[in-house]
Formats: structure tokens, sequence, C-alpha cells
């Protein structure tokens, strides 16, 4: 039973919840709000789950971070529901080219849109670790020290503000409806759950396709230049064509590798994680943790 939940709980829980999404908002008429219900209920499952087949135990142990987290869970959801309340106005003053495929079901139009909001959500976080000022709003996302189902969720609003828009407005710029840019935000939370969790999965051919968590743990080094991978949000794809596709299949990680080697006192608590990027740069430390032989590319 466990072996089965691990090769079948990634594809199950993202096919899953996403489609049955789909089904009540197309073929049932349900009202989007009714994704937020859904939403709390794929995070409590990612959460069961993480108790059941936990890829490190440690993991599941509160740190002193839950209720921080949950903070940022809390206020970044908030402001997703905010943005699609105000996502009407917003596009009225937004140019169209009118040229998305209305005509399309409703769900080869949802896996079009994750394709492209893929691309833009990937191409600003690529930026957010070359560009000083948005890397020091996402260093807030890679000071966690353990891996599970908040992480995703555990972002500096601003940043992402700046994904969203970058994930959206493609979307908008072409014509895509209301109904397509809330299950995209949908598919987006159901992602994070994804690839943040503690779920010890296992991928195999999926792993080339899918950026779920045993490749984004990955990104979360904290061996400086070392963590520049696997940057995608949902598929693998735009990391090959950048080259920052990366692999070790026999390195498990744990939380001596994560975080930010050289800012090991990056502040832990929820409001000073949200004034941070606007202090003066924190001291770096004189010496970086050397990448472990396993882990160099």
């Amino acid at each position: 039973m466990l072996v089965a939940i691990k090769y079948l709980y990634a594809p199950v829980f993202w096919f899953g919840f996403i489609g049955i999404a789909i089904l009540a908002v197309d073929w049932y008429r349900l009202s989007l709000w009714t994704l937020i219900p859904f939403a709390l209920v794929a995070i409590a499952t990612n959460f069961a789950l993480e108790k059941v087949a936990p890829y490190d135990i440690t993991w599941n142990i509160n740190h002193g971070d839950r209720l921080r987290d949950v903070a940022h869970a809390i206020a970044n959801e908030s402001l997703t529901a905010v943005g699609l309340v105000a996502l009407p106005f917003i596009a009225a003053f937004i140019p169209t080219f009118g040229i998305w495929p209305q005509h399309w079901p409703l769900i080869v139009q949802i896996l079009f849109a994750i394709v492209f909001a893929d691309m833009g959500i990937t191409l600003a976080h690529y930026a957010s670790h070359k560009i000083d000022w948005l890397w020091r709003l996402h260093a807030v996302h890679h000071s966690v020290k353990r891996m599970y189902g908040f992480n995703g969720l555990m972002k500096h609003p601003i940043h992402q503000t700046v994904e969203s828009i970058a994930g959206i407005a493609p979307l908008l710029l072409l014509g895509a409806s209301q109904t397509v840019v809330a299950l995209v935000a949908f598919a987006v939370t159901i992602q994070l759950s994804l690839q943040h969790s503690n779920v010890d999965m296992r991928l195999g051919a999926l792993r080339h396709v899918f950026a779920f968590a045993p490749l984004h743990r990955f990104h979360h080094m904290r061996y400086g230049a070392s963590g520049d991978v696997n940057f995608g949000l949902f598929f693998t794809l735009w990391d090959k064509l950048l080259g920052t596709d990366y692999w070790a299949k026999d390195y498990r990680m744990s939380t001596l590798d994560l975080g930010i080697g050289s800012q090991p006192e990056f502040p832990s608590g929820y409001i000073k994680q949200l004034t941070a990027p606007f202090k003066s740069a924190p001291k770096i430390t004189s010496s970086k943790p050397t990448t472990p032989a396993g882990l160099l590319r």
C-alpha cells in the first residue's frame, strides 16, 4: 500500500484535484468560489499523506515555524482571492489581442493556459535569482529549513504578486476568460503543494515532465549557485531550455541542505520576513557552505 501511495500520489493528486475543479465549474456550473474549499481539501490531503509516507519524518515536526507559515498561507491565499475578485476590473483596463481559443473545451483551455502561465512564472522565478531586488523578496521563500506542504505558500506577498502578474498577464492579453484564470490560479495552489510536499513521491518517467517535489527540493539547496536549478513551477520543459534542469538520483536531501547558506541568520519571524527586503543587505558570511560531492553538477 505504501509503495502504491509513493508512486501514484503525485499524478493522482494533480490530475484528480484539477480535474474535479474543472468538472465542477464546467459541467456542474458551480461558482468559482467553490475552488476555495477544494483547495483547502487538497492542502489537508497533502498534510495527511505527509504523515503516512514522509520523505523526511523530521520535516513533519514543528520547527517553531508553523504559525509563521500559516500566516504566510492565509495572507497569500487571501491576496489571490482579492485578485480574482478584482480581475474583471483589471481586465477592463488591459487591451487584449482577443485570440484566446474560447471555442475549445474548457479542459483543453486550462492545459493550454497552464503552459503559458508556467512560462511566465518560471521566467519571473529565474529572474528572481539574478536581479538583486527580486532576490531580496524571493529570499523569504528560500529561508525554509524543512520542506512540507505550507512551503509553497510561504512567500513575500510582493513577490507572489510579481509571479502572479508574470503568469496571468499573458493570459489576459490573449483574452482568456475569468473562469480560465481562476482555474489556473487553483492549479497553481495544487502544484505549489505538490512541489514542496514532504510525501516520499516516486516519479519514474514523470520526472522528465512534471516539476514535483523530488526535483524541486534541489532548488532549495543552500549552496549558493548550486541551487540555481529546477525553476519551473509546473513542468521541466523551461528548465531544459534554460539549461537548469537537474537531478541527483542517489542524493537524499535533509535539513542540513536547506536554507540560504550565505545568510544563515535570515529572519524567521513573519513580520521580520515582510520587512527584511527593505532593510540594508544582511551581512554575508565569509565562508559559504561547500556543496556536497553528491550534489555537484
